[in-house]
């Protein structure tokens, strides 16, 4: 598709702002059904360039952009979702902010970009279920661990013939916490079972010797069902364990390093997945203690293995055949 015009969205709880480029027409509608179609009626009467030609942009805000893109799939209207921060940066320094100039610089940032562009494709309706119960399941499990380590505080200070309900109410959270978690665990791999693709998918990754359950989840969602990422080296750049350069000119000689810009949840996931990795799978084992012994630093090696394991499963999703561990074949 060529696109000859782009109109910027700024979508917050209520409303959304609404800037064409091309003719800097601007409007504010509802966040509901009846704006969406207000915006098109709005769209169609003041736009001077065929809806063919027209990509809408919209900057990613969670739950309040659901509704919108949803609609725009079901109507086949060309639309993008990008990160406030990638706008942000792209359009050098600001000063002040609201919610019609954010627009104008959505609209803007589409236009440079409107050759380079990737149109936004939404996840299966089961994948939206999973990464909501994975947002749920994340949340629960703080709201336990800060349970806990309250109460193992009060039970180390406070008697607890003195303190019975005190005691008493946050053990019964954290029992009831752990039933909602186990819960929220049972419909994901239900969810998981009932769709092929997923399933398929869900067991090549938990082939690899290291990778979990909640990890290969976490795959699937952020990668969309493995279609957003092409290979694993940029998924390693957005779960934040790529290393990177640090140099310019001849002053500046930094250590290579990897970026804070990443996806935080999914870099401690693999950090986790590493270490069990190599307590558990002898080849990882053998490679982490030989560096260790060279004189290697041991977080840079236990950062080659978080790339080493997500190599192998993306070499399983593009293969479609679990991983094999060559090792136990070695005489």
């Amino acid at each position: 598709m060529k696109i000859k015009q782009t109109i910027g969205v700024d979508i917050s709880k209520l409303t959304f702002d609404v800037r064409i480029y091309s003719n800097q027409c601007y409007g504010v509608f509802d966040n509901t059904q009846k704006g969406f179609k207000e915006l098109i009626k709005w769209t169609d009467k003041n736009k001077p360039i065929s809806t063919q030609c027209t990509l809408f942009v919209l900057e990613y805000t969670g739950i309040y952009s659901e509704e919108i893109s949803l609609f725009f799939t079901k109507k086949d209207i060309p639309f993008s979702l990008i990160s406030g921060l990638e706008i942000k940066k792209s359009l050098g320094i600001s000063r002040g902010k609201n919610n019609k100039v954010d627009a104008t610089k959505i609209a803007l940032y589409g236009h440079r970009l409107r050759d380079e562009i990737k149109l936004s494709k939404l996840p299966s309706i089961a994948i939206s279920k999973i990464k909501r119960l994975l947002t749920l399941r994340e949340r629960l499990v703080k709201q336990r661990s800060g349970h806990k380590s309250t109460i193992k505080e009060q039970k180390r200070i406070y008697l607890r013939k003195e303190n019975k309900l005190l005691f008493e109410i946050q053990e019964k959270a954290i029992k009831f916490l752990t039933k909602q978690i186990k819960n929220i665990e049972l419909e994901m791999k239900q969810l998981i079972r009932t769709n092929q693709e997923l399933n398929q998918q869900y067991k090549l990754v938990v082939s690899v010797k290291g990778i979990g359950d909640q990890t290969a989840l976490f795959m699937i969602v952020t990668t969309n069902s493995f279609t957003k990422f092409k290979t694993w080296r940029k998924y390693t750049s957005y779960c934040g364990i790529a290393p990177f350069p640090n140099t310019s000119g001849t002053s500046i000689r930094g250590r290579t390093k990897v970026s804070n810009l990443a996806n935080k949840k999914l870099k401690s996931l693999f950090d986790l997945c590493a270490k069990s990795a190599i307590q558990n799978n002898p080849e990882m084992k053998i490679y982490y203690h030989k560096r260790i012994e060279q004189g290697k630093n041991k977080m840079s090696t236990i950062n080659i293995i978080r790339c080493k394991l997500m190599a192998r499963a993306f070499a399983a999703i593009n293969r479609q055949t679990p991983y094999v561990d060559t090792l136990k074949f070695v005489a």
